[in-house]
């Protein structure tokens, strides 16, 4: 945890009435401090959104007050929605309406959950408080333009909570509750770890699967100024190849992309017994008869055991011919929600040295350009930047899948 600022606090005990949930030290002092502006930069896991629940709640429902639950997506909206339903259906009095998304409390109190999504559709009345959800991945204008506003005439205030996504407006208002010379805000900074309730085991094991650049944001919740970056210690996996023919007790394995005109169809093959990417060939503007003639060509050259090709579009009709003139070809479909794990585990055996690299300047290019989206709901989207191609990175990532999943002994340090 750190902090700047006296640690002025609230004397308020009603959270226990509210939902009565069990708050690590970290919420306590967060919801505690007085500070009209509060900056929550945490880790995964960490407890924001049962924070900022208990501290509408408490706002609304308690004192009576105007308050805003704003999420990025719907919905990340809807869950939160859901939860605030359950905690007051027990509550006297209490009004709740589906179509405007609003609870109104008989003390005069009004919680709204609205998504940031469509920024121009957020237009209401003063507010007491905001509690703005994962707002690093909102638009800027959300706040400066719409919710600033509502705060004005009400003298309101704002709850910030978010894990960091590089430094953009979130970390400007961060920085604001680090400057002494700003009374009215105060910033927060907590990592996974600081929830006492997470084993700290659970959290090794995630950090000895996970590659750095995502452990420390979305874990130790650090502001990176490379955020996006993908594959880290790229020259420093390159390795020379002294003999560039396949070698005898070793296992061969493959990866293969499919392009056709714009993109490229990529080759990569690594020796699985060493954990060095031995060859890899790229081209385009080559029918489909011809592309499963270089394939096969080149994976018989090496001697290849398993072949994991994509699936996608024209891959499975391709994928299907190779099979029947017997070659040992697997089917990946490449999806959102498979394609994360696929690239994470390209990214940290680079970063961790467990697979060696071609001195390909193609390669070594597109993954210095690959790059990574944060999306409000906690995944990725990873991709070449616009105007880049990221084929030899697929094919390099199905063909370390197959090292991964095709029996290939791999031992991690």
């Amino acid at each position: 945890m750190r902090r700047k600022k006296k640690n002025k606090s609230s004397d308020s005990n009603s959270t226990a009435m509210v939902n009565g949930k069990t708050f690590h030290t970290g919420q306590k002092v967060a919801r505690k401090h007085c500070a009209r502006f509060k900056v929550v930069a945490c880790g995964r896991r960490w407890g924001k959104t049962e924070l900022g629940k208990t501290v509408i709640l408490e706002h609304a429902i308690w004192r009576g007050q105007r308050t805003w639950w704003l999420a990025p997506t719907f919905m990340m909206a809807s869950q939160v929605w859901r939860d605030l339903k359950a905690a007051v259906r027990d509550i006297e009095g209490i009004k709740i309406s589906e179509a405007e998304r609003r609870i109104d409390s008989p003390r005069g109190g009004m919680i709204a959950v609205r998504s940031s999504h469509h920024p121009d559709y957020l237009r209401g009345e003063g507010l007491d408080l905001a509690v703005l959800d994962e707002a690093a991945f909102m638009e800027a204008r959300v706040w400066q333009e719409i919710v600033r506003p509502m705060l004005t005439t009400t003298r309101g205030r704002a709850l910030f909570l978010s894990t960091p996504f590089g430094r953009n407006w979130f970390w400007d208002l961060y920085r604001l509750g680090m400057d002494d010379e700003e009374p009215d805000w105060m910033a927060f900074h907590f990592t996974s770890a600081s929830n006492e309730l997470i084993a700290p085991e659970e959290l090794e094991s995630i950090r000895r699967q996970t590659s750095d650049h995502v452990w420390r944001s979305e874990y130790l919740a650090e502001f990176s100024d490379d955020q996006g970056q993908v594959f880290r210690g790229i020259r420093a996996a390159v390795r020379e190849l002294e003999i560039g023919a396949p070698q005898p007790g070793h296992r061969y394995v493959a990866g293969v992309d499919w392009g056709r005109s714009v993109d490229y169809t990529a080759i990569a093959i690594i020796d699985a017994t060493t954990r060095q990417l031995v060859a890899l060939d790229r081209f385009n503007r080559v029918g489909w008869s011809l592309q499963r003639g270089r394939l096969k060509a080149l994976t018989e050259r090496w001697g290849v055991q398993v072949i994991w090709a994509e699936a996608n579009s024209m891959g499975e009709p391709n994928i299907e011919a190779l099979q029947r003139e017997g070659l040992p070809v697997r089917s990946f479909v490449t999806t959102s929600a498979s394609k994360s794990p696929l690239i994470e585990s390209l990214a940290l055996a680079i970063e961790r040295g467990y697979l060696g690299l071609l001195d390909h300047p193609v390669l070594l290019g597109e993954l210095a350009s690959f790059s990574l989206e944060r999306l409000p709901g906690g995944g990725y989207r990873y991709g070449a930047r616009p105007g880049h191609h990221d084929d030899t990175v697929m094919a390099t990532a199905l063909a370390w899948y197959a090292v991964e999943h095709s029996g290939a002994l791999i031992e991690f340090a």
